[in-house]
């Protein structure tokens, strides 16, 4: 079997999956499986997928499911996964050529440290440009929450987690009629119980096309509120100072507006807070709407 699986969420990518694949080919380290899981595609991914398994260049795993969103293609991924690692390449990303190599001899100083959950490692974009910041040199272990809040590193990082670990947590909730769930509810999980080693190598290149969720995170957080309200009350629940549970739970307030949900009061893990935050929110609500008012 192989070390690590390389898992791929997919939605009507395949004008932009070559890159991806092409990136997997030229890897230095061939200790890896390729599993894409195409999120309900209507384009021809599926035929250009079995193109790429007819080749036999690396091993592909290819997972057709209903469009559920990019967490209902992390609930598959990490149902599927045998592997002993994991990590998330999106559909518009791509590794450098000596990633899984990089990752593979990391995970040699850590893999019979049961502390840790994994590796964090950097992404650059197309340019060679670090996204945000490195980490610091002789840090030797850390949470994802201290990388940022105490560390104060900036920056998207890619994580790569031992598959026991991930497996532990539940996976992200399911709401009819949306399709997203930030990712970070279960990165604040593992955070709770594990450490992560941080690698200063770039493992992931990224780029945020015109269609991917970064570039339309306001729509996102107006179509998908019971998502987002989820995850909210789950970083109020767990934010480890006053500013951060506030923060969210502005958000959680703003998020709830949108549901129409009028037990959400009720339903706050941290209610004082919450009856803080309800002007605050009315007026995010208010942003929300003026901004995503046409297009929604």
């Amino acid at each position: 079997m192989k070390t690590i699986t390389v898992f791929t969420p997919t939605y009507n990518r395949a004008y932009c999956l070559d890159q991806c694949y092409q990136s997997l080919i030229r890897q230095t380290n061939q200790d890896f499986v390729w599993l894409i899981i195409d999120d309900g595609s209507s384009d021809n991914t599926e035929e250009l997928v079995n193109s790429w398994i007819k080749e036999n260049k690396i091993a592909i795993v290819y997972h057709f499911q209903e469009n559920l969103g990019m967490h209902g293609g992390h609930n598959a991924a990490y149902r599927l996964i045998e592997t002993t690692l994991n990590v998330c390449i999106d559909s518009d990303d791509f590794m450098p050529d000596d990633a899984i190599e990089k990752i593979l001899q990391n995970w040699e100083t850590i893999k019979d440290k049961p502390q840790y959950a994994g590796l964090v490692g950097l992404d650059a974009d197309t340019k060679g440009n670090l996204i945000g910041t490195s980490m610091p040199e002789d840090l030797k272990e850390t949470r994802l929450y201290d990388l940022y809040h105490k560390h104060a590193v900036q920056g998207d990082k890619k994580l790569v987690y031992r598959t026991e670990v991930v497996k532990k947590y539940p996976p992200y909730p399911i709401f009819k009629g949306e399709r997203f769930v930030p990712l970070g509810y279960l990165y604040q999980m593992i955070d709770q119980d594990y450490k992560l080693f941080p690698v200063n190598e770039v493992f992931c290149i990224v780029e945020y096309l015109a269609d991917g969720s970064s570039m339309n995170m306001l729509k996102q957080y107006r179509r998908h509120p019971r998502g987002f309200a989820f995850s909210r009350k789950s970083r109020m629940q767990l934010g480890e100072s006053f500013k951060e549970r506030f923060k969210n739970a502005i958000h959680y307030v703003s998020s709830s507006l949108f549901t129409k949900n009028g037990s959400f009061l009720k339903e706050s893990p941290r209610k004082f807070i919450t009856i803080l935050a309800i002007p605050f929110g009315v007026l995010l609500n208010m942003y929300i709407r003026f901004k995503t008012k046409a297009g929604v």
